[in-house]
């Protein structure tokens, strides 16, 4: 395991077990060169960051955890407009009236006075760098000629925790903008069908980003154990199953 990293298994996170699932939250801890990064996996496409006493959302779910109960926001980032990752009750339970939220523009009329990013813009809050990068589909189809997420429509981040990038992916397949993402070491790809992508697609993915950690995510029904054997033949990447269905 690399020198930078060390994993924290805890038994809650802020003392609080998920509410749905009835379990508890397990966090792994990154050192970098800011303080520690712990990472959440709440479940689905929802996650906690927490970094230099900040903590951030990303899409939180209220069908994943008592949201009352959780900690409330410094900064809450949502990918795209459906309800499993734009929930308004979870939003009203976290956010306060210093929270930042990020969002892409098709959110901005659900969500009042949001920061808007687009595909490629790139924006400082407090000392968390984030970027917009593209998260659609090309294969996956609603009907023809309407993919489940166009293109320019949603967003996935690549955040800057100190010097570790971590790349929340969203609802996305492996898109060719993912071949210039640049150095990643922390990813959540998808994979849950129809809507995002095949165990195939993620290794492609992970192939092109070259992540030094992997989380699935988003994962639905997938046959997790498929991906994981596809991807032993891919060196230098360590996998980590949470459960994120």
């Amino acid at each position: 395991m690399a020198r930078w990293l060390s994993l924290v298994v805890m038994v809650f996170f802020f003392g609080i077990v998920g509410a749905s699932a009835e379990k508890a939250l397990q966090t792994d801890v990154f050192k970098t060169e800011g303080g520690d990064l712990g990472v959440t996996c709440v479940g689905h496409g929802t996650l906690i960051f927490t970094y230099g006493g900040k903590v951030i959302h990303v899409d939180p779910w209220s069908k994943l955890s008592d949201y009352s109960k959780l900690p409330k926001a410094d900064l809450i980032v949502l990918t795209h407009e459906h309800q499993d990752h734009l929930d308004a009750d979870a939003l009203s339970k976290v956010r306060t009236d210093k929270t930042v939220v990020v969002l892409p523009e098709i959110c901005s009329s659900k969500v009042q006075g949001g920061l808007v990013m687009h595909n490629g813009d790139v924006k400082t809050v407090g000392d968390i760098k984030i970027e917009a990068v593209p998260a659609y589909n090309l294969m996956h189809m609603r009907e023809p000629g309407k993919p489940f997420h166009p293109k320019g429509i949603g967003n996935g981040y690549v955040f800057a925790f100190g010097n570790k990038r971590v790349y929340v992916a969203g609802d996305t397949e492996n898109v060719p903008e993912m071949k210039n993402m640049g150095p990643i070491d922390i990813a959540f790809l998808p994979m849950n069908l129809p809507y995002t992508m095949t165990p195939e697609m993620v290794v492609d993915a992970a192939k092109m980003i070259k992540p030094k950690v992997l989380y699935p995510y988003h994962t639905g029904e997938t046959d997790i154990s498929k991906f994981t054997g596809l991807m032993k033949d891919v060196d230098g990447i360590e996998v980590r199953v949470r459960d994120m269905k």
